[in-house]
């Protein structure tokens, strides 16, 4: 029988550019009590991206443990799928990318360093997440666009900032206003960070895709 893939997410990759890489079922950020519908339904593998956090119920280990248990193949990565592959990975849920690796060793460990706040319509992300800011700032560093003070100082701002309000545009005019960075690489840092800015959860994403690429042809 030839398996059958489900793929929940929509922040970290929107569903049209999954579709270029991976043909399946694509569902919107996975929440509490929704897997066993889909097991029931016949899907062999499971691919989770993005996951509902915070204000609404997330998808509890229990769920993927009966998955796993059922035979289904899951795949974690880039967000939800990151988190909860670094807690389940030892019981068989499949875990690729930087997201769940940083997790799964102990470099991060909030669920707040993936969350974003979103669009409710098209799950279209309009805050940065913590994990694209940390990277987008070190690239910078190596550049040459700030200090390693600067650098440090940056990223504990992002930090301690609401998931929600983390952008990009309001880390480097905050900064400036903080004394943290001088007027003078404002703008330079700020448009580099916007185009030049590392997406390590659409990276991600795409190691989830193609992983569950693979598990379906292998069948």
């Amino acid at each position: 029988m030839k398996a059958r893939a489900v793929i929940f997410t929509g922040n970290s990759i929107s569903h049209e550019d999954a579709k270029k890489i991976l043909m399946a079922n694509y569902q919107p950020p996975v929440r509490r009590f929704q897997l066993e519908k889909f097991i029931q339904q016949g899907y062999t593998v499971m691919g989770i991206i993005d996951g509902i956090f915070f204000d609404r119920a997330a998808v509890g280990h229990r769920e993927i443990m009966s998955a796993l248990s059922a035979g289904v193949k899951v795949v974690g990565g880039a967000s939800m799928g990151a988190l909860r592959a670094s807690e389940l990975d030892t019981h068989g849920m499949i875990g690729v990318g930087k997201v769940y690796e940083w997790y799964r060793d102990g470099i991060i460990e909030s669920d707040d360093e993936v969350a974003v706040s979103t669009n409710p319509d098209t799950f279209e992300p309009i805050s940065v997440p913590l994990v694209n800011i940390r990277e987008t700032l070190k690239a910078a560093l190596a550049a040459g666009f700030m200090s390693e003070k600067e650098h440090d100082d940056l990223l504990e701002l992002a930090i301690n900032t609401y998931y929600p309000d983390r952008s990009y545009l309001g880390l480097t005019k905050e900064g400036t206003k903080k004394g943290l960075i001088p007027e003078e690489k404002r703008k330079k840092l700020l448009d580099f960070c916007i185009n030049s800015g590392v997406d390590v959860k659409i990276q991600d994403a795409v190691l989830v895709l193609e992983t569950v690429k693979k598990l379906v042809e292998e069948v």
